[in-house]
């Protein structure tokens, strides 16, 4: 154990936020930090922007849900896929060349890069005394979104970031057990299964406590759930439209 690992296994998310003002320069520092990731091939497909406005964040609360803490945060920082600057790099360079921006490859290292990136930035943050949440409804309404941020072609919203000082000390969530997810040599079904079963026992405590006994739902029913709820059904259609997943 050493300070980095401490902060990495102490990350809670936080939704509510103190008044204390986040600066350029700390963003300026948190994205900097992000952007010294893992890239494939160098090509860092990605861009966030970053919304401090009070309107356009509200802006923003409601098409992510009415998710009230992206309004009263003082940064909201949208993490971005951006392939259209590869795009002008090779119209410039190789004019008479057909690029492959648009294949499936270019948008999973997009978004492989743009997830890389944040949680860089996320820790960074975190190692500031600031707090964290993703916010995974920016993709409810992706288009608007996109219409809102002025997101050419070829760029779409992978999440967003909320970004303040903490005003809460929320409880840690618990993780699977680490034979869900580590295996060695190859894969252990059997030794997945025994270890969610023992997970839902601790989510089901877990929820007992901090619900005062109102839910008690096992993890894996909670999955189960909502897998058989389409969520965000547009995607395809949207990426497909932003000049994605064409080949």
């Amino acid at each position: 154990m050493n300070d980095t690992i401490s902060l990495l296994m102490n990350h809670r998310s936080i939704r509510k936020y103190s008044d204390a003002p986040v600066t350029k320069e700390q963003v300026e520092t948190i994205v900097a930090a992000g952007q010294m990731a893992s890239s494939s091939s160098n090509v860092q497909a990605y861009m966030v922007i970053a919304v401090t406005d009070p309107e356009q964040k509200d802006k923003l609360k409601e098409l992510c849900g009415q998710q009230t803490y992206i309004a009263e945060c003082p940064v909201f920082l949208v993490w971005c896929g951006d392939l259209s600057r590869l795009k002008r790099a090779a119209e410039r360079h190789l004019p008479e060349k057909q690029s492959y921006e648009q294949t499936t490859e270019n948008f999973i290292v997009a978004t492989v890069d743009v997830a890389l990136a944040a949680q860089n930035a996320a820790v960074a943050a975190e190692s500031l005394g600031l707090g964290i949440v993703y916010i995974g409804g920016i993709r409810n309404h992706s288009q608007e979104v996109s219409e809102l941020l002025g997101l050419p072609e070829l760029d779409y919203p992978v999440f967003g970031m909320c970004l303040g000082y903490p005003d809460q000390n929320p409880g840690q969530r618990p993780r699977l057990p680490q034979e869900a997810v580590l295996h060695w040599e190859h894969y252990r079904p059997q030794q997945g299964e025994v270890a969610v079963e023992r997970y839902d026992e601790v989510m089901a405590e877990y929820l007992r406590e901090r619900t005062g006994g109102a839910k008690d739902t096992p993890w894996s029913v909670l999955m189960a759930e909502k897998l058989v709820h389409p969520s965000r059904a547009h995607m395809k259609s949207f990426l497909r439209d932003r000049g994605f997943l064409k080949e």
